[in-house]
Parts: C-alpha cells; sequence; structure tokens
C-alpha cells in the first residue's frame, strides 16, 4: 500500500491554542500510521510555522517548542508546490491536510482559504462555510433563513455600541429581556462569554467580548438541557449519538469545559430518545444549511418546559481532546477513534483539492 502523506496542523494565534496542541496529541496518536506518513506543523502563538519532529507527548503546554527538531516552513499557496516548503528549501509534497486549529485564524475559513489556494485536500469545512459558521452573528441569521429554531438573539458591532451605547442596551433589554447571555461573534471554546443579569453586567459583559472579537452577539436566556450531537459527512451528513452536559459553574464556560472535573458529560443524552432524534435531524439540517462538509458538532439547548429543541452553535473543528464529546459520540454509535480519523481524511480526499 502506498502510504498518503498528511499534515497535521496545530496551535494557532487563538485564545484557544492549548486546547488545539491537546487535540492535535489525540488526533496523532489515533492515526493509522499503516496508511499515512504523518507530517507535524505547528504554529507558534506569535504565527510563526514550524515543522515539529519529536514526542507527541511534548505537544501540550508547548513543551514541542524546546524540541531542537524544529524547523521553519509553511504551505505554499502555488499549486505547483502542493505542499510545504521548509526555510532549507524542501519541498514536503502532501496529500491532505488536517487543521487541527480552534477557534480565530484557523477555524474560520483562514487556513482553509490557505489550502484551497494550494488545492491540497483537507479535512473539514470549506472556507466559506468555515466563515459562516465561526462568525455566529452571520451564522445566526443564516439558520433564521432556513427557519432552523434558536433563541432569540441580537448582534452588535463594537463601534455601535461605542457610537450609540444607550440606544443598543435599550434595544437588547427590550428583545431579550434579562438574563442575557453575551458572546464574542469570532472565538470558540466559550471564551469571552458572559452570563448579564442587569445593565450594569450587561455593560460588563460587553466590554469582556469586545476583548475577543469586534462584534457581539446577545441572546435570551434558555432554561434547558445543553446537547449536543456529532456530524460527518459530505453530500451524505451522517450524526452520532447525542451528548448532554451538565456544566459544573453556572454556564459551561471555558473553566467549566477544560478544567473542572465536576462538568459532567452524559452519552447519550439524559431526554427522551425521539428528542435525540430531533436533535439529530436538526443537527443534519444545520450541518446542510451552514454548507459544511468534513465534520462538525451542533450544539443545542432542549428548553425545559416545552421541549423545543433550539439550535446553540456549530463547531467546524470540534475539540478532540479526550474528554471532548466528538470522538466520544460516534463511539457510542460503534466509530472507533481512529476509524473515525479514517473517515474524515477519506471525506477530505472525496472531495479534493479543488473546491
Amino acid at each position: 500500500m502506498n502510504k498518503k502523506t498528511i499534515a497535521v496542523i496545530f496551535g494557532g494565534v487563538s485564545s484557544e491554542h492549548d486546547i488545539s496542541c491537546i487535540s492535535a496529541k489525540s488526533i496523532i496518536e489515533n492515526i493509522d500510521y499503516n496508511k499515512y506518513n504523518v507530517v507535524l506543523l505547528g504554529i507558534t502563538k506569535n504565527g510563526e510555522w514550524l515543522i515539529y519532529n519529536d514526542a507527541v507527548t511534548l505537544l501540550p503546554n508547548d513543551n514541542w517548542l524546546k524540541s531542537p527538531s524544529l524547523t521553519p516552513a509553511f504551505i505554499s499557496p502555488d499549486t505547483s508546490v502542493r505542499g510545504i516548503v521548509t526555510a532549507k528549501g524542501d519541498i514536503i509534497k502532501l496529500d491532505v491536510v488536517f487543521p487541527v486549529l480552534h477557534g480565530k485564524n484557523g477555524e474560520d475559513g483562514t487556513v482553509q482559504g490557505l489550502l484551497q489556494l494550494a488545492q491540497i485536500p483537507f479535512v473539514g469545512c470549506d472556507a466559506t462555510s468555515s466563515g459562516v459558521c465561526m462568525d455566529k452573528a452571520v451564522a445566526n441569521a443564516v439558520a433564521d433563513a432556513f427557519s432552523i429554531p434558536q433563541a432569540k438573539w441580537c448582534a452588535v458591532s463594537e463601534y455601535d455600541y461605542r457610537t450609540n451605547t444607550e440606544a443598543e442596551l435599550s434595544a437588547a433589554e427590550e428583545k431579550l429581556g434579562y438574563p442575557i447571555f453575551v458572546k464574542p461573534a469570532n472565538a470558540g471554546s466559550s471564551v469571552g462569554i458572559s452570563k448579564a443579569h442587569n445593565q450594569d453586567e450587561l455593560r460588563n459583559a460587553l466590554e469582556v467580548a469586545f476583548k475577543e472579537d469586534k462584534k457581539a452577539v446577545l441572546e435570551e436566556f434558555i432554561d434547558g438541557y445543553e446537547v449536543e450531537c456529532a456530524v460527518m459527512g459530505n453530500n451524505i451528513p451522517v450524526a452520532g449519538e447525542v451528548g448532554q452536559i451538565v456544566a459544573a459553574a453556572e454556564f459551561y464556560d471555558f473553566d467549566a469545559k477544560y478544567n473542572n472535573p465536576q462538568s459532567e458529560l452524559f452519552i447519550p443524552a439524559q431526554i427522551p430518545e425521539e428528542k435525540r432524534e430531533e436533535v439529530k435531524a436538526l443537527a443534519l439540517k444545520a450541518f446542510k444549511a451552514l454548507g459544511c462538509e468534513g465534520m462538525a458538532r451542533v450544539d443545542f439547548f432542549v428548553r425545559k418546559d416545552d421541549g423545543k429543541v433550539l439550535l446553540n452553535e456549530i463547531n467546524t473543528i470540534p475539540g478532540q481532546t479526550d474528554i471532548s464529546m466528538y470522538p466520544k459520540l460516534f463511539e457510542a454509535v460503534g466509530i472507533s477513534y481512529k476509524a473515525l480519523i479514517d473517515n474524515l481524511i477519506e471525506f477530505a480526499l472525496q472531495r479534493g483539492g479543488k473546491i
């Protein structure tokens, strides 16, 4: 068998850099080395691109940066190269790229656009879909257009907020009522999210959000169960099991997600089977409506008082750490982590480099 050469890109200039390194470690440990030659391409927090050729166990906490194996390199957008160019002038041809870059400068269509220019197949959504899903305001607008139910919401740019603060606050209060969730439009892993119970807290929450992005999304509070559904595929996507999160904190923020062991995950979700099937159907509808391919994790609320299923958000490069839902939700339906990675790479190869 001729092995294919795959580059795993990790790290990145993002508030989720450290999580990306942990996700990459899990993926690399589960790739079938009988089928693939693996090249590790790390991006530092300052944006330097480096080939890393050392122990995978060093990836967390940026210990990989201490390795003497590092070689400056980059993926060329030149279609005659279709691969990596090193500082020494060497070229490494690539058959496929697996971007494991959560958040900005990786999950938002930037790297996907580079790979499309280079005409190198890659795992996950294309540049357009990645950008749409990353921007919560745009994704919410698309969901509304496709009649996918979600919480009431509005968005405000930092410029408009600074220019007309009182009017923007009043409009949000009138439309949403309290409490209000405030999120950066472009961020992941619940970074920069706050829950506001009054106007003072709303003002503070917007300041927190604007540290992460120039636009904020405000949503009504939903008293519901938080559930997630894993999806993979191209033209005919399939859904994994539905999982449920019980956050250790008031809501599932970054700390509750990654640092607090008392946050609980239930697979399958502790909701009726017919409700899980409804979640799966809506996950597939959202996946298609937002133009997704390859993989995504689609998050929902199931409202407690009436059982209404409401879209929360869609993640095009879901976490792949040891505690992440995405691989676990497919393991629950009989697809091992190794097989899942194989499938994701195959979907990339089926789509090809010309998108």
